[in-house]
């Protein structure tokens, strides 16, 4: 008898990009893929966080360097995958959030949530599957989307509508380009605490409803994506494409 062997999640000689990646999630993102062995490019707006989180990953012992890049500039998006290798591994991190009531939603929060949140994360990945396509890798491109992809809440119709709208382009993406062999896949987190959200859970009213939802009792980690995108980066995940991975402690169970 032959065991099967398991597929393996190491990402040794491939090369991930992930925006967003000054801190938080994609600051995650980054240093599960360059621990997993892949060669991360950290981009954000900010030049100074991303150098600094690429730094650590280095003193890490990985492989990674940064790069300065507002997605939400398309000229500059395509300037900037023009001037290097295809990328094997996508994390579309970038993202903003702007919670009010629906009746207080303006034109200017709209075009902010929609256009980071969705328009951005279209053309990134875009950008991305064409240089893969032009130099004929297959790869993965891993969009970071939210519970709120798959439920609604209230006060929250921006971020829900550029959620939901992130899983339908998902599952789109993935048959466009399933031929190829480039997977396309989501991870649906619950609430994180990153320096972005700590703030929000200071509310204890808020935190205790938060709270009541998340069937296991807490909120997540960074840590607790840490795992999934280096399955999704992987071989591990070769079999998965145009679904979500919905990390959320339950919420959406109930």
């Amino acid at each position: 008898m032959t065991l099967p062997k398991a597929p393996s999640f190491r990402l040794d000689g491939r090369r991930a990009l992930i925006t967003g990646a000054g801190r938080g999630i994609g600051l995650a993102m980054a240093a599960a893929l360059a621990e997993a062995g892949a060669h991360v490019t950290l981009v954000a707006r900010t030049k100074s966080e991303v150098e600094t989180a690429a730094g650590e990953i280095r003193s890490a012992g990985g492989s990674a360097e940064a790069g300065v890049l507002d997605v939400s500039d398309l000229k500059a998006v395509a300037a900037f995958f023009a001037g290097q290798p295809a990328f094997n591994i996508l994390v579309n991190n970038a993202g903003t959030n702007r919670p009010k009531p629906f009746n207080e939603v303006t034109e200017d929060d709209y075009n902010a949530v929609v256009d980071l949140n969705l328009k951005s994360a279209f053309f990134v990945a875009q950008a991305a599957a064409k240089c893969m396509l032009d130099e004929r890798l297959t790869g993965s491109i891993i969009h970071i989307g939210s519970q709120m992809g798959h439920v609604g809440s209230a006060g929250r119709t921006l971020y829900c509508a550029s959620k939901w709208g992130l899983e339908g382009l998902n599952k789109a993406l993935a048959l466009d380009l399933a031929p190829y062999g480039i997977r396309s896949n989501t991870i649906a987190a619950t609430f994180i605490e990153t320096p972005l959200t700590k703030p929000m859970f200071e509310n204890k009213p808020f935190l205790a409803t938060v709270l009541a939802k998340i069937k296991l009792g807490r909120i997540g980690k960074v840590e607790d994506l840490m795992g999934a995108v280096v399955y999704l980066a992987s071989d591990a995940s070769a079999l998965m494409t145009g679904t979500s991975m919905i990390i959320d402690g339950g919420w959406t169970a109930d």
